[in-house]
């Protein structure tokens, strides 16, 4: 399979090094206007690297669109002479709907909106998947790309803005929670270093012990909690300091 990446960006950087580790038979094409940031592909015989997104485009199987909004009508305006129908094109710039996307093609293809987050540079990615005009081949073809950086949902397209709040933008508020977290270890005087091994170890057992166990977090919590116990008035401490609203605030905000 040939593979066109346009953008070499931190998002298109990681698909690009995401789908060669794992599929070293695909041949990838990256391109990147500058030529800058393209040195860290230097050691796979799969990429190859170029400016010249009308060249890249050509006889692509699938094109990855890994740009900025704003330059997504230029960039197709560029290469909408080469692309033929029967590519797919996959959108990873958010906000672009399905429909604005159709609007600036002259020609309807295999659409796609992708979702990942900046986890898939290091394999652990959720990304939310919408399609339209794809068949079950086409939608299996970009599916398995992108679970070369993680786990893939596919979903109803108006379900993307809240998975967006959720993980895309969640993740953000992952690393403030762990964040406040070491800032109140140091206070308590555990070193900034050990505090933030033992908070990821703490969260990374949180994650794996829902997984394993399939119970609500709630359930898990009162695994935890004891009458009269400290880890109760914790959570009453930081439920009292707005907890979970500003985490339910920030997700609605963010959508």
């Amino acid at each position: 399979m040939n593979i066109c990446i346009i953008g070499a960006g931190n998002m298109g950087g990681a698909i690009a090094l995401g789908v060669a580790q794992r599929f070293p038979q695909h041949q990838i094409t990256v391109t990147n206007r500058s030529g800058n940031d393209t040195i860290r592909f230097a050691d796979y015989a799969n990429i190859a690297c170029g400016t010249n997104n009308k060249r890249a485009t050509r006889g692509a199987d699938i094109i990855i669109l890994a740009i900025k909004p704003w330059v997504m009508k230029d960039v197709i305006a560029e290469i909408s002479d080469v692309v033929t129908a029967d590519q797919s094109i996959v959108s990873v710039a958010g906000g672009i709907t399905l429909t604005e996307l159709e609007g600036l093609l002259p020609w309807s293809c295999p659409l796609f909106r992708a979702i990942p987050n900046i986890a898939a540079s290091v394999g652990k990615s959720m990304t939310f998947i919408s399609e339209r005009n794809a068949d079950k081949k086409e939608m299996a073809n970009v599916v398995g790309i992108f679970e070369a950086l993680g786990e893939v949902a596919v979903v109803e397209e108006k379900l993307l803005p809240a998975a967006t709040a959720l993980c895309s933008c969640g993740i953000a508020y992952a690393f403030r929670y762990i964040r406040a977290a070491v800032e109140g270890a140091v206070e308590l005087g555990i070193s900034p270093d050990d505090a933030l091994h033992y908070v990821l170890q703490t969260l990374n057992g949180a994650s794996a012990l829902l997984e394993k166990e399939k119970i609500h977090p709630e359930a898990a919590i009162d695994l935890v909690t004891t009458p009269g116990g400290i880890t109760i008035k914790g959570l009453n401490a930081m439920e009292a300091n707005g907890f979970s609203a500003a985490v339910i605030a920030g997700i609605k905000a963010s959508k």
